[in-house]
Formats: C-alpha cells, structure tokens, sequence
C-alpha cells in the first residue's frame, strides 16, 4: 500500500440518506471512506483503523457527536474531527472547538464548500505523513555510531571525534550526567586503529581506594595480604585497546601521579614489581565534575589535567539541544517498541508538549528511561501522557516536589509487562461493568484487540 493510500475519512451519521450522499459527493483518489450510522460503531472504527479525518453530525441517539469529539480527543488528539449541525449556535462551537474540533458546520451543508474543507484537511494530513517520512530520513542521516543529534551542537562533536578518533593517545570527555559520555569513549575507540582491540572500562567512583593501583597496573604474588597470584592490571588487558576510566574525577590523588607516568611512558609497574611492561593503550577519561575547581581544591592533578584535556570533548546536555527532542523519542521508541515486541507509532502532541516542557535534569539518560517506562505501560500503538512516569504528570502543579521527582527505571514498574497488561485490562473491564466496547475505548485500543488479550490472559 502506498503513503497516500493510508488516508481515511469515517463518517458518522444516523440517517442512512446523509451518509450515502456524504461518502459518494466526498470521494477522491487515495482517501478511504468509512461510514458508521452508530456513534459506538463509529468509535470502534476510530479505534482499529484509526482515521485522519472523521466527520460527524452532532444530535444523535444514544450519544452526541459532542460526546464523541471528546472520545475521540482522549484516544489520539491528532485526529481531525469535523461536527456538522442543523441546531447551530455560537456557544456550541465555541464548545467544540475547545474540545479539539478542526471546524464546526451549519447544515444544510453546502457539498462545494464541504468538499473544500475536507480537500484542504485531506492535504494537511497528507503533509504530516510527508513530515514524518523525512522525520525518519532524517532520524537515519543524524545517527553517528550509536548517537542520535541534528543540533549545531551534535554535529560540532561528531566533527571533533571523527577528527580525533585517528590520533589520539588520551582525551578526556566532559558533561553531565547522562549525556551520553560512555558512548563518545566507544565511538572514538570504534574510529581508531585500536579499534579492533579491547575496550576496557573501569568506573572510578566504584573502586576501593586500597584497590586502586592493583586495579589498574596489576600486582604480584605476595606484594600485599591476599596477593596469590601474579594478576595483570586493566591497562595490561587492555593493551592493543581502549581504556576508558569514567568518573575519573573521583581517581585518588597517589593513583593520579601513577596514571600520568603511565600516559608519558607508555608502560606500566605492577604492585610489588621492579620491572616495567611496555603497554599500546589509548586512554579516555570521562567526568560530569570541574576538574578546574578539583584542582583548585587540590583533589585533583593540574599535570594529569593538561595531559588529559589536550583534546576535550564537551557533551552537550539535553536542555541545550532541545531541537534533538522529537529524533531522540522517535529512535527510542523504536527501540522499546522491538525490544517489547509492541508496535507503537509515537506520541500524541499533547505527550510529546510534556515532554518538551520538562527541564531534563538526567538528560538523555532520564528521557530514555521515560520512554522506556511508556512503551512498556501503553496499551495501544501510541504514547500518551497517561502513559508517561507520574513525576512528569504532577510536574508544575501545586504541591509537587521537585525532590519527587526520581526517574524510575523502565525495569523498576512492578511486575512484568504482561503482569501489568493484565491488571489494567481487568480494571477497564470492572470500570465498564463488563463492556467491551467501553473498556477497550477507556484502553484506547480496538474492541478485536482487547478481545484478543481477554483470551491471552485467560480473562
């Protein structure tokens, strides 16, 4: 199927007359019409095969087009809803158009002009899946060994590590935390000649201070209490590699002197040795701290700092290239989404306003992990804020704390996906009373789909 066969119009009315002369007067090349005399009818249809444009009258039994428009609103605010009406007043349309309606006609419907507005509303909607097919072209061209950036910034840093990544022998890697440090080591190691070689990590703020230099250059039988064995240090297994020592700011100060000697030298002393080994290691030292003000301080080497930041590489944090937002959501919901085995299309506008007006303190880091978290709690292919982490939900009301505001792990959710899938099914379905049509409306999922998972869970 064609991009431009995927357009549908639904048309909702109950006189059987109306919807006949709608769908033919208002049939054009690449727009499926769907038609429902039912206003339940005409929401299911919203739900399984998720309509562009859906046209419906506003007085009918049983629910109002009124009600509908808010339904539909609450299922996926992107959906173009158009109300017709022979009661019309300035109030309602007022209503209606708060409520989220693109427009609000007065029957007896002129068909030249209706024609004209859902020719220009076919058009807008044709445009959006025109944006969001470049959106993925230009999500394949803005990805560089892992990363995700289109911002002046982004593009400034894979430049510097394409040109560093050939010739470096040590770099060090600033930002904050979660920007994305641990995958600039790795893409400067992959771009390298030691590419093909060990990538090695070690976190400095995770080793005992004792163990420190045993760690790193290895030691040899009977140098200290436990000593066995003659072991190698990281910079040995490393060898023909990368070292990358993240947090290197938390380094102590006697292990700094050893790794400076090691960077100029090019060799290493195990614990208890009196005899160097030559090593071919590339160093990559990362830290969110400001390695001036540790220096100031004096927890940190001003040697060790010139030799390190000879190349600097500064990670941008999140709130600084907030233009990358809707690329980095739209890789990571393709990467939960296949991780999950979900198919999710992305985010309502409202979800993706949230996300956009949150400050990012945990930067790329927290974002993936509130991705995470909604791929795995929605129930239907699209995101919305209801799905998003509750800190995001209270996030600017009165009475929330930003100390609350903890970024919970995807993992963290209790219970296992199909656990939590199962309960909020049954929760729908006691809200509903036992009604399906209700409770898949209430999921925001077709009446065939929670069927489907009814018999999955055995409900």
């Amino acid at each position: 199927m064609s991009a431009r066969s995927a357009l549908s119009l639904l048309i909702i009315d109950d006189n059987p007359g109306s919807l006949e002369m709608l769908s033919s007067a208002l049939a054009q090349p690449d727009l499926e019409i769907l038609t429902a005399s039912d206003p339940e009818e005409g929401l299911d249809l919203v739900h399984s095969r998720h309509p562009q444009i859906v046209l419906t009258d506003l007085i009918m039994p049983h629910m109002s087009g009124m009600e509908v428009l808010e339904r539909i609103m609450e299922f996926d605010p992107a959906t173009e809803v158009i109300l017709m009406t022979a009661h019309y007043s300035t109030e309602s349309a007022v209503e209606a158009i708060k409520k989220g309606a693109s427009d609000y006609l007065n029957k007896p419907v002129s068909i030249a002009a209706l024609r004209e507005k859902i020719g220009s509303v076919v058009e807008m909607a044709r445009k959006r899946q025109r944006a969001s097919r470049l959106e993925d072209e230009l999500l394949a061209s803005a990805a560089f060994e892992g990363m995700v950036g289109n911002s002046p910034s982004m593009w400034d840093m894979f430049s510097r590590i394409r040109r560093v990544a050939p010739h470096y022998r040590a770099v060090l890697v600033t930002g904050e935390t979660g920007t994305g440090k641990d995958l600039v080591a790795q893409a400067l190691h992959r771009l390298s000649p030691a590419g093909q070689g060990r990538y090695v990590v070690l976190n400095c703020s995770a080793v005992v201070e004792t163990l420190f230099e045993s760690e790193l250059f290895g030691h040899v039988r009977g140098s200290f209490t436990g000593a066995t064995t003659d072991k190698p240090g990281l910079f040995e297994h490393a060898h023909g590699g990368t070292l990358f020592l993240d947090e290197i700011g938390d380094m102590p100060l006697a292990t700094q002197a050893k790794l400076l000697r090691v960077l100029q030298n090019q060799e290493v002393q195990r614990v208890g040795s009196l005899t160097a080994r030559k090593v071919d290691v590339r160093v990559v030292g990362a830290t969110n701290h400001d390695l001036r003000a540790a220096i100031a301080e004096k927890r940190f080497r001003e040697d060790l700092y010139y030799r390190l930041s000879m190349v600097e590489i500064k990670v941008p944090s999140l709130a600084d290239r907030k233009e990358d937002l809707p690329l980095l959501e739209r890789h990571l919901i393709a990467k939960f989404a296949s991780q999950y085995g979900k198919e999710i299309r992305g985010l309502t506008r409202r979800a993706q306003i949230r996300l956009a007006m949150h400050s990012w303190p945990g930067n790329v880091r927290e974002l993936e992990n509130v991705i995470g978290h909604a791929c795995m709690m929605t129930l239907g292919d699209t995101i919305d804020v209801q799905d998003l982490p509750p800190y995001l939900l209270t996030e600017g009301q009165p009475g929330s704390d930003p100390a609350d505001t903890l970024v919970p792990e995807p993992e963290s959710v209790a219970g296992t996906l199909e656990a939590q899938e199962r309960a909020l099914i049954q929760r729908a379905m006691q809200a509903a009373a036992g009604n399906q049509s209700q409770a898949a409306r209430t999921l925001r999922i077709g009446r065939d789909a929670l069927r489907y998972k009814l018999k999955k869970h055995n409900l």
